[in-house]
């Protein structure tokens, strides 16, 4: 009997703020913080919904490392799918 997996082991990101996109496309993790501290979200995360604080966002992709700092913002995960709204 052959095992199908239907874990995902990518992200669907979009990273925007009202008059820049920072980042879309494909990503294995993507790390920000909140009042609680600092999260990764990776693929088959359990669907979430935080405001974010100051501080840097990293998206890792299989071939590039993209970081950049925001004041604040809200992320919501939802099926493998990443959207962050920073700098309102």
């Amino acid at each position: 009997m052959k095992h199908i997996s239907n874990i995902s082991t990518d992200l669907r990101v979009i990273a925007r703020s009202p008059f820049h996109i920072y980042y879309e496309g494909v990503a294995r993790i993507v790390t920000g913080m909140n009042r609680i501290g600092k999260f990764d979200v990776l693929p088959g995360h359990a669907d979430f919904f935080s405001v974010m604080t100051p501080g840097d966002i990293v998206i890792q992709t299989d071939a590039d490392t993209i970081t950049f700092p925001i004041n604040g913002g809200i992320i919501g995960v939802r099926d493998d799918e990443v959207m962050l709204f920073v700098n309102m």
